[in-house]
């Protein structure tokens, strides 16, 4: 039996929409990530992107367990000297782009490399309910029922 390798061909991607309502960041990122890279997919190859479009929805009403909320605090550099810079999960949020949030925590589940950032092109992260990819057709993944600790209240 010989092992099987994608080719470009054999590559059929779906749209996947996820409501992030009341769902725990990490479950959902670690899910998310799965989806993106299609290793639910028996014709999973690490290589080539398999996996599916993902479409987030509601992102700003994403749940952390215990003080992460308040104590997670995300670093960037200006590149001037003594240019870093810091905002808590909270801040981040309550202001302009909540779906930064889940974007963070999606993208640092995959690999650091180039074909984990063209992967991260098939992630749509919106903060309301409102989408538009009502076109492609998505099929609802329901992330709550998949584990009753995915969800807090």
């Amino acid at each position: 039996m010989k092992t099987f390798s994608a080719t470009p061909a054999d590559i059929e991607k779906k749209w996947i929409i996820i409501d992030a309502e009341g769902v725990v960041l990490g479950r959902l990122a670690s899910i998310v990530a799965m989806r993106l890279r299609g290793k639910h997919k028996a014709t999973f190859t690490p290589h080539m992107d398999t996996g599916d479009n993902v479409i987030v929805i509601n992102a700003d009403k994403i749940q952390m367990t215990g003080k992460k909320r308040t104590d997670k605090t995300y670093y960037w550099h200006t590149g001037h000297p003594g240019g870093i810079k810091s905002r808590t999960a909270e801040q981040i949020l309550e202001g302009k782009h909540p779906e930064r949030v889940v974007t963070k925590a999606v993208q640092r589940m995959l690999p650091g490399n180039r074909l984990s950032r063209q992967i991260m092109t098939n992630l749509r992260v919106y903060a309301g309910a409102e989408h538009p990819h009502e076109a492609q057709a998505p099929e609802v993944l329901d992330v709550k029922s998949m584990n009753s600790k995915n969800t807090r209240s």
